[in-house]
């Protein structure tokens, strides 16, 4: 009996918000009104100095267990989220932006972490991917399998990713995923794929 699971799926999002053990809720319940409202009018000050070529709409995605920050906008095209993909290269823009945030305010118990191309998530400490692995623990399983591509320090998938509860593998695309599954669980060689 095994489990395995990708950061490149919705699923993911819903599996940890159904596992999440605080179930005390969101959130605004863990960080408190005032520090979640200092923490996104930061954010929107920032983003407001931000010079790009476009910016598109929802700049910050409210989740259940955090906050997804985006400088271009969620609602960009993939032209254009690979686009600022290039520039954040060159820029740092989202480097620069979480190193301004851990200055602002640390010592207040949040996390920030890579995420995909445009954005990056903040959370409460201890509210990361792991949160998921105790429930899982719990039904038995001979191996948890985890497939993510920020697993680099600072990579939103770091932490699940080096957990020595999971076997975790870097994948690039959901076609790499394919790839990695069907050899590792069906025994299909790459090229008969």
């Amino acid at each position: 009996k095994l489990s395995a699971f990708t950061c490149l799926c919705q699923q993911w999002k819903q599996l940890c918000l159904f596992f999440n053990p605080c179930k005390s809720g969101a959130i605004q319940n863990q960080l408190g009104e005032e520090l979640l409202q200092d923490l996104i009018n930061f954010c929107l000050r920032y983003m407001g100095l931000i010079k790009l070529p476009k910016k598109r709409g929802t700049f910050i995605e409210f989740r259940n267990g955090m906050l997804n920050i985006s400088p271009i906008g969620r609602s960009c095209t993939l032209e254009e989220r690979i686009e600022f993909a290039e520039i954040d290269k060159r820029e740092k823009i989202r480097e620069k932006f979480v190193a301004a945030l851990q200055k602002e305010f640390a010592g207040k118990g949040l996390r920030f972490t890579r995420g995909g191309l445009i954005s990056f998530d903040v959370f409460p400490e201890g509210w990361d991917k792991r949160l998921c692995l105790e429930v899982l623990e719990g039904e038995g399983l001979d191996a948890i399998y985890f497939f993510g591509n920020e697993t680099s320090l600072g990579g939103n998938d770091y932490e699940i990713f080096e957990d020595p509860r999971t076997i975790g593998f870097t994948v690039y695309s959901p076609e790499d995923t394919a790839r990695l599954c069907r050899e590792l669980f069906f025994n299909t060689p790459p090229n008969e794929a």
